[in-house]
């Protein structure tokens, strides 16, 4: 046998390589891709607990939850704030004592470090549970809707927050809000809109915070899930119009535009992992009593392996416990 057929021969009797064969070695070659640092945690913060479909915070619970979250090295916190009150102008959200202000307030004196993203949005704060102004023909009224959501986003950043989130997909709000920063003096505060394609995975999310339209759901402004070149086409004209960061939902349908988007700006990406996602990715174990999140792990690892920043997660709590 030559010495070219033998090593053939040895080759091909491999079961598997060395680099995979030996624990010590996978373990040297092969380290933890997914940390803390790759999460960031989802808030939904009520005025009170009542029986609802996603976990929920009050604001006195802020603070324990922050710490936690700083001991397990998450380095950022993505809230959202309901109203027990609403009017045609979305004006309410604009309240000092709204609870999305006292919420960025108890993050940030809980815990400087970690940096805090709202969203700045209606369906919570409008009669008809849409995410705009409607004019007196039913019609989204668009410079309407830019001017109170540029409030809102100023009214976050004096609360206290590092990142603002227009999420209502209408065009202009990005512009908006970073304009109106920039004038207020809140130039060191980042924009980060919200790029969505239409999922019925946000049912849950709804349903927790009351922003649900009462038409029924609304797909306008949203973008169908069979156009990749129209989400990444819009993320771009976000950027052009002031975006500093890109938040793409739902996080699990995202992963080509990621890469698409990775390739197309510097911008920070940050898949956002939905209620949905929560709910169908992960279960409480009835042995342990702990979240079983094994899933979403290998979600956010794949996500992080296609470009992303951080991702955006109900269980990044339960998560981080697991990788520490």
């Amino acid at each position: 046998m030559t010495a070219i057929a033998h090593q053939r021969t040895r080759t091909t009797a491999r079961a598997t390589s060395p680099l995979r064969s030996r624990a010590a070695v996978r373990n040297l070659l092969e380290p933890q891709t997914l940390t803390p640092a790759d999460l960031s945690m989802v808030l939904l913060v009520t005025e009170e607990h009542t029986d609802r479909p996603m976990p929920t915070v009050t604001v006195p619970e802020i603070p324990a939850v922050m710490h936690d979250a700083a001991r397990l090295g998450i380095r950022s916190v993505k809230l959202f704030a309901e109203s027990s009150g609403r009017d045609d102008t979305g004006e309410i959200s604009l309240a000092v004592d709204s609870l999305m202000a006292r919420a960025v307030h108890a993050c940030k004196s809980a815990e400087q470090s970690i940096a805090v993203m709202t969203e700045t949005c209606l369906c919570s704060y409008t009669d008809d549970g849409v995410c705009y102004i409607t004019d007196r023909n039913g019609r989204p009224d668009v410079p309407a809707t830019v001017e109170i959501t540029s409030r809102q986003a100023i009214a976050h950043a004096e609360a206290g927050a590092d990142i603002v989130g227009p999420a209502s997909m209408v065009l202009g709000t990005v512009g908006g809000a970073r304009k109106a920063l920039d004038q207020s003096g809140h130039d060191g505060v980042s924009v980060m809109p919200h790029v969505i394609f239409w999922s019925s995975l946000y049912d849950r999310f709804r349903l927790t915070m009351g922003a649900t339209p009462k038409a029924g759901i609304n797909r306008e402004f949203q973008i169908n899930p069979g156009k990749a070149d129209q989400f990444v086409d819009t993320a771009l004209r976000m950027e052009a119009a002031g975006a500093d960061m890109i938040l793409l939902e739902p996080a699990q349908f995202t992963a080509d535009v990621l890469v698409a988007l990775k390739g197309q700006t510097r911008a920070p990406l940050f898949p956002f992992s939905v209620s949905g996602e929560y709910n169908t990715l992960s279960h409480m174990d009835r042995e342990t009593g702990r979240r079983d999140v094994r899933l979403l792990v290998e979600l956010f690892t794949m996500l992080k392996r296609a470009g992303a920043t951080a991702s955006i997660t109900y269980a990044a709590l339960d998560i981080a416990r697991q990788l520490t």
